[in-house]
């Protein structure tokens, strides 16, 4: 469930009307007992997210040229065996596929800088409580707390 800012700036967490504590100016969540971000950290943090984006974006046209010239080819089929047009469909599908992955991440990615800029880096999107500084670092597009992903994950 995706968090919903509301007119007065505080965030809720889609469906049960919870408000998300927006993190102070200058802030980011952490857990309790954990260090606050130093601003060298959010700047490390926003660096590599927007790395990720430009990483991403160029593998996007990178996907897009391939499928362009699979698709081309696809069309050229004459005097190719069942092997042969076999293999250009699971290559074609095996690139959609890569293409789709990389799009979605894409989005997270994107949606991370959002929330950076936002002030709620960091914050659980269904509870509202903080992700953890170190599971941040460590996967900067995390938007659940480990508890609520994994019951996300046990709802399959």
């Amino acid at each position: 469930m995706a968090a919903k800012k509301t007119a007065g700036g505080v965030t809720t967490a889609g469906g049960n009307g919870a408000a998300v504590p927006q993190a102070r100016a200058g802030e980011l969540a952490v857990r309790p007992g954990e260090e606050p971000w130093t601003p060298e950290e959010v700047a490390e943090a926003r660096s590599e997210l927007q790395a990720e984006v430009l990483r991403l974006r160029s593998e996007l046209v990178h996907s897009e040229e391939e499928l362009t010239g699979l698709m081309r080819d696809s069309g050229d089929g004459a005097g190719d065996d069942q092997a042969d047009t076999g293999t250009k469909n699971i290559t074609r599908e095996h690139e959609l596929a890569l293409a789709a992955n990389a799009r979605e991440m894409l989005e997270q990615t994107e949606h991370a800088l959002e929330r950076l800029d936002a002030g709620t880096y960091g914050l659980c999107e269904v509870c509202g409580k903080p992700i953890g500084k170190a599971r941040m670092q460590a996967f900067p597009r995390a938007t659940l707390c480990v508890e609520d992903k994994q019951k996300q994950e046990r709802r399959g």
